[in-house]
């Protein structure tokens, strides 16, 4: 019952100048605001590349060790050899939902007149295209199907562009077979894609498992990607699988997610230097108001020492009153931050392309509980830490000179 009075007292004491109250709970409010627009943006960011980087490779990715830290004299040299067999042993985890092989190499890309320099990848087509869904743009064409009567690519679009290739025409793929033969193949072009990266679209382009593997004369595969039902299984499945194949190694999304590593930190440096600036410009604001508002009131708090109040008492009302300036400025910037996630959920926004790709995407604010609470506790403390720090040395004060300041 006396912390309600003493929260009414500090609450009736923030309305005596309601201009500067008012000044310091928007400063509060637009500050908390900020950090949570930032924050659900970077959230966001977050989460769209990390969906983005375990669709591409899969959750776990399976492959010998050799695969992932040496390079290859000759193309799969480091292959999995039981592909079949071990795609079966995991589809029997109920929490995979599929697994697919993937065959990665390279060589020359002929149209007859130019050749060009390759990076490829064979697929299982069907079962790529059912689980990862629309991750490619086919800008011409269509996406790879099995059973084609004829050895079938899919090139980007700028490889298509340097080739002057379209869907239907010939193409000769040349490339080392693992033996180091060189070996080629005549190719009907299916599609075009994009990938949304110029430097890709210029050298990728995507052939199904059997035709790989038919060029380089070999029946290995790279590795397998092992897509599960959910994000969250991926540590426990990653220990699992790991337990159940001791010599090969089961590498996670995160491994090989280098870009999406390099964006968090980065964003993580940038809005964190951002939370600090604006939490700082915060703590001043309303040092500032409640020093002015000290200030005034200095002989009241003189009055009120000589009444008996201690200055304990005192110290706790002035910490209350920044507490609800903080308060009230921090629900108020949470309320502003969560029209404005909304807002973006009903009104898309698109941003423009990052640097060095050509296609953009949606701004979207995630909603996180968690961080949403934190900041709002952490503005809530800093104003209370700012006001009881003026406030120390005024309620402090001898009786006699505090009730004759003037």
């Amino acid at each position: 019952m006396m912390e309600i009075k003493w929260l009414k007292f500090a609450w009736q004491n923030t309305l005596r100048n309601r201009r500067r109250s008012l000044v310091t709970v928007s400063i509060a409010a637009l500050g908390t605001a900020a950090i949570l627009v930032a924050g659900g943006f970077a959230l966001s960011t977050y989460k769209g590349l990390s969906e983005m980087a375990s669709r591409s490779t899969g959750h776990l990715i399976l492959a010998k060790p050799a695969q992932f830290d040496k390079d290859e004299d000759t193309p799969l040299q480091h292959g999995l050899d039981n592909a079949a067999e071990l795609r079966s042993q995991l589809l029997a985890d109920p929490q995979v939902r599929q697994v697919l092989p993937r065959v990665e190499f390279s060589g020359l890309i002929s149209n007859g007149d130019k050749s060009t320099v390759m990076m490829a990848t064979g697929i299982d087509p069907d079962s790529e295209f059912a689980v990862k869904g629309p991750f490619l743009r086919v800008t011409a064409g269509e996406v790879l199907s099995s059973g084609a009567k004829d050895a079938e690519v899919m090139l980007g679009e700028g490889l298509a562009k340097s080739l002057k290739a379209k869907p239907g025409s010939s193409l000769t793929l040349l490339a080392s077979t693992s033996q180091g033969a060189l070996n080629a193949m005549d190719v009907v072009v299916k599609g075009v894609f994009s990938t949304g990266v110029p430097d890709m679209d210029r050298r990728f382009i995507y052939t199904d498992i059997a035709t790989a593997q038919k060029l380089l004369n070999t029946k290995r595969i790279s590795s397998l990607g092992v897509f599960l039902s959910r994000m969250d299984m991926t540590e426990a499945a990653q220990q699992r699988v790991a337990a159940d194949n001791p010599a090969l190694t089961v590498q996670t999304w995160l491994d090989q997610a280098f870009f999406y590593k390099s964006v968090k930190e980065l964003y993580n440096r940038i809005f964190g230097a951002l939370g600090l600036i604006i939490g700082l410009i915060v703590v001043f604001v309303v040092t500032n108001a409640m020093a002015m508002a000290i200030i005034e009131r200095t002989r009241e708090v003189g009055t009120l020492r000589a009444m008996g109040t201690l200055p304990s008492q005192l110290l706790r009302t002035l910490g209350l009153e920044g507490m609800v300036l903080g308060g009230v400025g921090a629900l108020a910037g949470a309320a502003v931050a969560l029209s404005v996630t909304v807002f973006l959920m009903v009104v898309p926004v698109e941003m423009p392309p990052p640097p060095g790709q050509t296609n953009g995407y949606p701004l979207l604010i995630t909603f996180d509980a968690l961080m949403y609470l934190a900041t709002m506790l952490t503005m809530v403390t800093l104003t209370v830490l700012a006001s009881t720090w003026v406030a120390r040395r005024t309620v402090n004060m001898p009786v006699v000179e505090a009730l004759a300041h003037t």
